[in-house]
């Protein structure tokens, strides 16, 4: 009677441990503007965000009226995004943060955006291989891209501080754009991010 009473016992509790292993791990939706923040690292909501206030802060210095004052025929200046350089102590997906400072320069409708770098190299590459694969109405016209005014670029850094099982993370992301003519700067923005993370005392 004892040794039948425990095999199923034994069973009902193998089946309980499966069961929970099985139902372990769910996944579902979130909105993508939604923060969900699991570590103190840099996320998609960081570059979103960063990329949005400096651009709007760019857009208020006073070198956009001036250009529209003296160019009323071309109010809006074209913009190039030369790079934004990581050097923090982590992986950060940079070419995502220049994306969002372009969606962010494109959506104010104040200034144009011309492609550079890789984007600019492989367009060039295109247009020249129309100039003997396409037939002449449709290819696209050498040397006849529009000059950039402005050039942005700038960088990520990063700094550290943890004792105790608390950390403190912290970014200063600079940005700079230069007048393409003059070679003067004519807007400098920083940006600071501080993240407290603190492990549990409890152990399991």
């Amino acid at each position: 009677m004892i040794r039948s009473f425990f095999f199923p016992v034994t069973l009902l509790v193998a089946w309980a441990l499966f069961t929970a292993g099985c139902a372990g791990t769910t996944v579902q939706r979130v909105d993508p503007t939604e923060e969900i923040a699991l570590t103190d690292r840099w996320n998609a909501t960081d570059s979103r965000l960063v990329s949005e206030e400096m651009i709007d802060d760019m857009l208020s210095f006073p070198w956009i009226s001036r250009w529209q004052t003296g160019n009323p025929r071309n109010p809006q200046p074209t913009v190039l995004v030369m790079g934004v350089r990581n050097r923090s102590h982590e992986h950060i997906a940079v070419d995502t943060f220049v994306n969002d400072l372009r969606r962010a320069m494109i959506r104010s409708g104040k200034v144009d955006f011309v492609a550079g770098g890789d984007m600019r190299d492989a367009i060039r590459a295109e247009r020249l291989d129309q100039e003997f694969q396409a037939t002449p109405e449709t290819a696209a016209a050498i040397a006849q891209e529009t000059g950039a005014n402005f050039a942005l670029s700038g960088s990520i850094d990063s700094f550290v501080d943890q004792v105790d099982g608390r950390r403190v993370t912290s970014y200063q992301i600079d940005l700079r754009l230069i007048d393409m003519t003059t070679n003067r700067e004519v807007w400098s923005g920083q940006k600071k991010i501080q993240k407290f993370q603190q492990k549990s005392r409890l152990r399991f």
